[in-house]
């Protein structure tokens, strides 16, 4: 019965759901490789009965582990008295006046003011759109560009797009939004692309702390804490995209906590619910707000219908509160001091393995044909790892834009003994696929 379950679902997937990020061609022919059911912890089970660990948090957000019935409870308890209400014009309500009020006390420095959005790209979309007002405001509306770094990733809606540094996304569309600037982690590059274009010109910089999508890509030493400088020496706005790292996943609430600097604005979303809400949002510093109030004339015709939705809002509280009451974010840095550790044995274990690295809970690994020169393999070998990881019961993830690698970001409750699970089926995948295609 189970079986045949599963084959039914498949079918009518192939047929009617088209997947986000996902071969079309790949669905149409094969169906989906997991179809989950539930959820418990770091573990999801599927329709077949397969428990695995979920070592993507899904997609970096499931930060208080999956099946928390707390959250449930937060949901029903907001629904059945207020489902739904609109915040545009004078409107509001109590859960997102309390969160917004929650997050000016765990935002970094003056972060105090919250424009709420439904997710992700909404975050970053309505960061460049405020960034850009912001210089209409200020009598400065020649600067519009937008600088982000090669490699990063701020999500898919159109703005979000054209600020992603990875190519493949950009070139999806045949028009993408104008504009928008790209350098590599450099200071001496995001220096000279300032001046060539003109800081007249320039609304603002964007980057994560460490570039998730990107491949865990971990930031120079004391780079963000020059290009501060030269933002404040230009007037240039800095925005943070914390939508990977937020909310505990580096072992600081926020990571742009561990490079001691303030940006003007933190765009969020993901683990500000764990996944158990769609929800994001732009926190803004007070100098930014005040002028918006003082500055502001007219409304301000920006808004979704989902901005500061009471539901949402009210799950991201209770989330909020599981963090911090179960030690979470410490947990998550000593976990993630567990899985480098894990990480590091996996390089000197196999020579296919090499840039071991690591941030809180999110690391990644390269897999290469020679580690000396870093050469990959003409067909990439992190996807048949991942595969096969995931039939020992491990969910990851590869990322194959500019390196052959596999990326790690479990559950912020994962134990000592599941970090130890993950890199054992890890290191098992590994060498079954060097058995199987390199020595087969």
């Amino acid at each position: 019965m189970m079986t045949l379950l599963t084959t039914e679902l498949s079918e009518l997937d192939k047929k009617h759901f088209i997947h986000p990020t996902s071969s079309i061609a790949q669905q149409q022919a094969e169906g989906p490789s997991h179809i989950f059911t539930e959820g418990k912890g770091v573990y999801l089970t599927d329709t077949n009965g397969h428990k695995v660990i979920d070592g993507m948090s899904s997609l970096w957000n499931v930060n208080i582990g999956h099946g928390v019935k707390e959250m449930a409870e937060a949901a029903y308890e907001q629904m059945s008295k207020l489902a739904f209400t609109s915040n545009f014009s004078t409107f509001s309500n109590e859960p997102a006046i309390r969160l917004a009020e929650k997050l000016s006390k765990i935002l970094p420095g003056d972060l105090n003011a919250v424009f709420f959005t439904s997710g992700g790209s909404e975050s970053n979309d309505t960061a460049f759109k405020l960034a850009r007002h912001y210089w209409i405001l200020k009598g400065q509306p020649e600067r519009q560009k937008i600088i982000s770094r090669k490699m990063s990733y701020h999500g898919v809606a159109m703005g979000a797009t054209s600020a992603t540094g990875l190519k493949p996304f950009r070139d999806f569309t045949n028009a993408n939004a104008p504009h928008f600037h790209y350098v590599n982690s450099s200071v001496e590059e995001f220096r000279t692309l300032v001046e060539k274009e003109g800081p007249e010109t320039i609304a603002a910089f964007i980057a994560e702390i460490v570039q998730g999508a990107g491949g865990v890509n971990l930031p120079p030493q004391g780079y963000f804490k020059e290009i501060r400088k030269i933002c404040d020496e230009y007037g240039i706005l800095m925005i943070i995209d914390e939508v990977i790292t937020g909310f505990g996943r580096t072992g600081k609430y926020f990571a742009i906590e561990h490079e001691a600097i303030q940006p003007d604005m933190l765009c969020f979303a993901k683990g500000v619910t764990s996944g158990y809400a769609q929800l994001g949002g732009v926190a803004l510093n007070d100098r930014l707000h005040n002028d918006f109030k003082t500055l502001s004339k007219g409304t301000l015709l920006h808004g979704y219908t989902y901005s500061g939705h009471p539901v949402a809002c009210n799950v991201a509280l209770k989330n909020i509160e599981i963090i911090e009451r179960n030690g979470l974010i410490e947990n998550a840095k000593k976990m993630g001091e567990e899985l480098y550790k894990g990480l590091k044995y996996l390089e000197e274990k196999h020579e296919i393995v090499t840039q071991a690295r690591g941030f809180g809970l999110l690391g990644g690994i390269d897999i290469v044909k020679d580690s000396q020169s870093g050469e990959r393999f003409d067909d990439y070998l992190s996807p048949l790892i991942v595969k096969e990881a995931a039939k020992l019961g491990l969910i990851l993830r590869t990322v194959t834009y500019d390196h052959d690698s596999i990326v790690f970001s479990p559950p912020l409750i994962i134990n000592k003994a599941e970090v130890e699970q993950m890199v054992n089926i890890l290191d098992q995948a590994i060498s079954n696929i060097k058995r199987e295609v390199l020595e087969g």
